[in-house]
């Protein structure tokens, strides 16, 4: 269904198109007069012939009420995209905190400040900004997004695979994933209509930890996994199960995770034997993360005797560049969640080893398609190599670009004004002018009117950016002084048993540590007993070697070896 507008919204709709075409005709000649375009047209003369002269519609005026001129909401849409290119993007309060700065700036009298919903009506009649909901990303992450070594790593991949002569169904990626195994993730669901909020979905809530080593080639094939199991012996049940394949492996750990010796283990008894009747070349190419079980001497050792050349990701860089990270896992880990919810709406309250192995070949078989394996290593930029498909995913920057060079031409007909950005690009412009003004009969003063007027610009801009970056170094001075506060903390340890109340925590950090008495010294043998309290480390006071009293001197002994 159309909107609903009014009769004069839209009378004054049809109007401003007439006006358009009647400048139009105007412009190109096609109507030699204003009145009779007026006329043809059905519109107002004295409205035609002010538009003519360049006054602009009513609709497209800025209205008087802006709290904020057009250059201090051009200064604040800057400020709002560089923080958000840096990845902190700001919250409505930090805008409107930003926006009355702003106006403080000034310095009128009384102080202005905007309004509650000022920031919502900005980000509307402001095309480059949106609102959004944030999401949570890791720092560490995005310090290693440096598009130098992303491309180191692209040059490194390339040399690999044309010094070697390694196919594409030569090139595998392998990774472990964990699970926990009664926990379901994050879904779509119906529910009814007044439900306000995520709605809340029961799960069997066992977290035990499944940790699984999935493989996969570039040319669509997949590995058969090696499944690690919380544990200390192997249950005989665990390889009973009908629908789990022959080919499957299991591990036991201490805590579900892999270790140094079971990355060996499916190095040998896994990849080197399932991989070699399938080797196009001689050599192949195992893309993996720096997990401490994938850098030992060991690994590299059995790789170099099977000719198989590991290369290892950046760190912190597996979201971009592995296959298994970017396509397969997320479909692995939404379809077991999707498996895990069946089975708690049927009345399962707990999830155990039996239940993983039942449902994980499942939810692999819609993981590991081909065409997702094939996506995955193009979505990566390996196979084929193309380094853009990952370079264009990157859009947040943590280090500040250095500013564009400024090179206006030498000379002055050639120049083409814009708003100076850096002291080099004002410096430059302003001699510039200087020169103009000097050859001012030689030079018609509309070219120094615009430059002037861009000098001015700017220096409104520097203004606005000052005070913008002044809040800033306030909050990061506040946030410096914070942290030298936690660090003149004391780190003194107090020996109690039980709780304490804030004023008792306070009496017993204030009381000075009590020496400890020569007969209270316990040897470095002794076994400290759970309920002692606990001292600190004192040195035993020096003792007579000849007759082994505390503060004896040697040369007065009777008992001294001579």
């Amino acid at each position: 269904m159309p909107p609903i507008r009014t009769e004069s919204s839209q009378k004054s709709a049809n109007q401003e198109g007439r006006i358009l075409l009647a400048l139009d005709d105007i412009k190109n000649g096609r109507i030699k007069s204003i009145r009779a375009a007026a006329k043809l047209y059905d519109i107002p003369r004295q409205t035609l012939s002010r538009r003519t002269n360049g006054i602009i519609s009513r609709v497209d005026t800025r209205a008087n009420s802006h709290k904020l001129t057009q250059l201090e909401e051009d200064s604040l849409t800057e400020w709002i995209l560089s923080m958000d290119s840096r990845g902190a993007a700001p919250r409505h309060t930090t805008v409107r905190e930003m926006a009355n700065i702003l106006l403080a700036a000034r310095g009128t009298t009384p102080l202005l400040t905007v309004g509650v919903n000022w920031v919502s009506n900005f980000v509307k009649r402001r095309d480059e900004l949106r609102t959004r909901f944030s999401k949570r990303y890791d720092y560490q992450r995005a310090l290693n997004e440096d598009p130098k070594a992303i491309k180191e790593w692209f040059l490194m991949v390339q040399r690999a695979i044309e010094e070697n002569g390694i196919q594409p169904e030569d090139i595998y990626n392998f990774d472990e994933t964990g699970f926990a195994m009664g926990l379901i993730s994050s879904q779509r669901v119906v529910t009814r209509a007044e439900y306000y909020g995520r709605r809340s979905i029961l799960q069997p809530g066992n977290r035990e930890w499944v940790t699984a080593i999935e493989t996969i080639c570039a040319d669509g094939y997949s590995l058969p996994p090696c499944i690690i199991f919380k544990g200390q012996v192997y249950i005989a049940g665990w390889f009973e199960s009908s629908n789990l394949p022959r080919d499957w492996r299991i591990e036991v750990s201490d805590n579900g995770w892999t270790t140094d010796e079971i990355g060996l283990r499916w190095l040998q008894k896994i990849f080197i034997p399932y991989t070699t009747s399938r080797v196009r070349g001689r050599f192949r190419l195992l893309i993996l993360d720096g997990h401490g079980s994938h850098l030992t001497p060991q690994f590299d050792r059995i790789c170099a005797e099977n000719d198989i050349i590991p290369l290892c990701m950046p760190s912190h860089s597996s979201h971009l560049l592995q296959p298994l990270d970017v396509g397969c896992f997320a479909v692995l880990k939404r379809a077991y969640g999707r498996f895990v919810s069946d089975l708690a709406r049927t009345g399962y309250n707990h999830i155990d080893k039996l239940d993983f192995l039942a449902d994980y070949p499942r939810a692999r078989i819609e993981a590991f398609q081909p065409n997702i394996i094939q996506s995955s290593f193009a979505a990566t930029g390996i196979v084929p190599v193309d380094a853009s498909r990952v370079l264009s995913k990157l859009n947040i920057s943590l280090r500040t670009p250095p500013p564009p060079s400024s090179r206006p031409s030498s000379r002055s007909s050639q120049f083409t004004p814009k708003t100076p950005k850096t002291a080099i690009q004002l410096e430059k412009q302003a001699s510039m002018l200087k020169e103009l003004l000097k050859q001012r009969s030689h030079s018609p003063p509309t070219p120094s009117k615009v430059m002037l007027d861009q000098i001015i610009k700017g220096h409104w801009i520097a203004l606005h950016n000052t005070a913008l970056l002044a809040k800033e170094n306030d909050d990061l001075r506040a946030a410096n002084e914070k942290k030298l506060q936690k660090r003149t903390r004391s780190t003194k340890r107090i020996a109690h048993k039980g709780g304490l109340t804030i004023e008792e925590g306070l009496q017993l950090a204030q009381q000075p540590i009590q020496p400890v008495e020569a007969d209270e010294v316990v040897s470095h043998e002794a076994v400290d007993l759970p309920n002692q309290p606990v001292r600190p480390a004192r040195r035993a006071p020096p003792t007579c070697s000849g007759c082994g009293q505390i503060g004896h001197r040697i040369t007065s002994c009777k008992n001294r070896i001579i």
